[in-house]
């Protein structure tokens, strides 16, 4: 059996090796996809909160009440 054992100087953590692995340009390009996205929402947030609410326009108020709208005859 033949065994290979690293000293401390030839062993590196699998942090160490995807640090070092790490794309640089598509983590450039990864940060800017996640700003347009945060801008793109807070764009469209703002220009809904912006929109006129439009109610709509009636000259007659129409209410309902409980005490009004019972008609009880009684006959004795």
């Amino acid at each position: 059996m033949n065994q290979n054992t690293l000293s401390v100087e030839g062993f590196e953590s699998t942090y160490a090796l995807l640090v070092r692995s790490e794309e640089k340009e598509r983590s450039l390009f990864e940060g800017v996809a996640y700003l347009v996205l945060i801008f793109s929402a807070v764009f469209s947030i703002w220009y809904v909160a912006q929109q006129p609410v439009a109610l709509p326009k009636s000259p007659v108020i129409h209410t309902t009440s409980v005490a009004h709208s019972t008609d009880t005859h009684q006959r004795a």
